[in-house]
């Protein structure tokens, strides 16, 4: 894939770059405190995260005031797999290099399919924090050149937690998790019986 710089204009209608807020504090401590997992793993929030003052500012500035969870998603990935959204942004903060793979839910087709050809990659640089917005489409990081990656993900406090009604057919039968919609690949090595969606390639930021 080509992989565009979040300053290009291709971004613009996935998110924003955050300019008012420093981010260095939160950075040292998902060095310090977070893994570095051969796999993929995501943690939805981090009381040493949660803790510090720049997650306050977030809720003020970027949230509204809403009650937030600040989390990571840590790992070594290069492949798209699935793509999810919200109906919430979200914010990315880039604790070392990584690619973001995203793509508009406005070109999610009626039967609840989506071509990955649509989908665009931005590296999003270490230090570098990011709103993606509810209507951007986006999944697990990517490393660059095979490297391991960490980023920050903070989004409305609750996102992403355990269901507590079921939910079937339609947009409805897509969600996974709390405020979590999940278009997955066949190819993505998703867990049985996860909703499907994407179709063409499996994107890999490595090709």
């Amino acid at each position: 894939m080509e992989i565009y710089s979040i300053t290009d204009e291709r971004f613009k209608k996935y998110g924003k770059v955050i300019k008012d807020i420093d981010f260095s504090g939160l950075v040292k401590v998902m060095e310090e405190k977070t893994p570095l997992p051969e796999g993929v793993e995501y943690v939805p929030g981090l009381r040493a995260l949660e803790e510090l003052p720049v997650t306050q500012e977030l809720t003020v500035k970027t949230f509204g005031e809403l009650p937030v969870q600040t989390g990571y998603c840590n790992g070594h990935n290069s492949m798209l797999n699935a793509l999810e959204y919200h109906k919430s942004s979200e914010v990315n903060v880039a604790a070392t290099d990584a690619i973001l793979i995203l793509g508009s839910q406005q070109d999610i087709a009626d039967d609840f399919t989506y071509d990955t050809a649509k989908a665009e990659a931005f590296l999003l640089p270490k230090g570098t924090g990011v709103e993606i917005y509810a209507t951007t489409l986006h999944y697990a990081p990517c490393g660059v050149n095979g490297a391991g990656f960490k980023v920050t993900i903070v989004l409305p406090k609750g996102t992403n937690l355990d269901l507590e009604k079921g939910h079937a057919g339609g947009e409805d039968g897509h969600l996974t998790a709390k405020n979590k919609w999940l278009l997955g690949h066949p190819e993505g090595g998703l867990p049985e019986g996860s909703p499907m969606g994407l179709t063409g390639k499996n994107l890999c930021v490595k090709e």
